[in-house]
């Protein structure tokens, strides 16, 4: 059974810092696409940033610069490093986990963790 677990989320004042950790089990993430995504009350899930198995990264325009995206394929863990927090960065934040083999679509998510940007 395929689990990603999130952790890392918090109450964080504007301008502060946090790292989100998304851990895998049941799949060997060095073969699959890693992304963060994020949603806010009222809004549609965005995508943050994705690394790919080669280690290119992609960012959406609000948080370059700001955060940034890794992998430990040995720990099978995805790191989103959030600097200069912004209110308008609070939601809750899923890891994603994507592949496609032989034409099969392997898409797997987390449960989420809250990220509350605050003063």
């Amino acid at each position: 059974q395929v689990q990603l677990v999130e952790s890392g989320g918090g109450l964080v004042q504007p301008g502060g810092s946090l790292r989100l950790s998304c851990t895998a089990s049941g799949i060997m993430i060095s073969n699959y696409v890693m992304g963060w995504y994020r949603q806010a009350p009222g809004k549609q899930r965005e995508l943050v940033a994705f690394i790919t198995n080669t280690l290119n990264t992609n960012y959406t325009g609000s948080v370059k610069g700001r955060f940034t995206i890794s992998r430990d394929n040995v720990k099978n863990t995805v790191y989103l490093q959030m600097n200069s927090l912004k209110p308008e960065d609070t939601a809750v934040y899923y890891c994603n986990a994507l592949r496609t083999s032989w034409g099969v679509r392997y898409d797997y998510w987390g449960q989420g963790t809250q990220v509350t940007v605050s003063s």
